[in-house]
């Protein structure tokens, strides 16, 4: 049963992948519980779940069995359509690996988000939120991972999600740009 007011409501979820040297199970019943505007962070070793579970949640994956609702709407038998309009209209996601597009400035690479987006910020304000006002017109390549990481967050917030999935949001910048 759901906590009152939880926003993702978790049972038994469990994803396995298919190798070639057999089932290797990622996530193996999780059972967890989220409300609204709670801060929530996964600690674990390297190949334990945690990006499988955030992308499970955030819709980029499919579970294997389980349960995975948010607000009430069933992620897990959602359809491809289903789970689309849920990532355009609620969820932002920081990628461990930023997913820029190379041959895209940095506010271009924001555009591509606030385009689809309901309500965005100005890619210029998001931008500027993460102390990019004077790079936004410089290509991934011209700009250091800690830049480039810093780009990835301003397009996950331009889109003002409901849900902000955040994949080692820090893990290239100085701890001073992480905070």
């Amino acid at each position: 049963m759901a906590v009152a007011g939880s926003t993702f409501e978790v049972r038994g979820l469990t994803k396995v992948y298919e190798t070639a040297g057999g089932a290797v199970r990622a996530l193996d019943g999780v059972d967890l519980d989220i409300g609204k505007g709670e801060l929530l962070v996964l600690l674990g070793p390297s190949g334990s779940g945690k990006s499988t579970l955030l992308n499970i949640l955030g819709g980029l994956d499919r579970a294997s069995a389980g349960v995975a609702r948010f607000e009430g709407r069933d992620l897990v038998q959602a359809n491809d359509a289903e789970l689309m309009r849920y990532r355009r209209r609620s969820v932002g996601f920081i990628f461990q690996f930023f997913n820029l597009s190379p041959s895209l400035t940095a506010r271009e690479n924001v555009e591509l988000i606030t385009e689809i987006a309901e309500h965005p910020m100005a890619p210029d304000e998001a931008l500027a939120m993460v102390g990019l006002a004077e790079r936004m017109d410089h290509f991934p390549a011209e700009l250091s991972g800690g830049q480039q990481q810093r780009v990835a967050v301003a397009r996950a917030i331009a889109k003002r999600p409901q849900v902000l999935f955040c994949d080692e949001p820090t893990g290239s910048l100085d701890s001073a740009s992480g905070v």
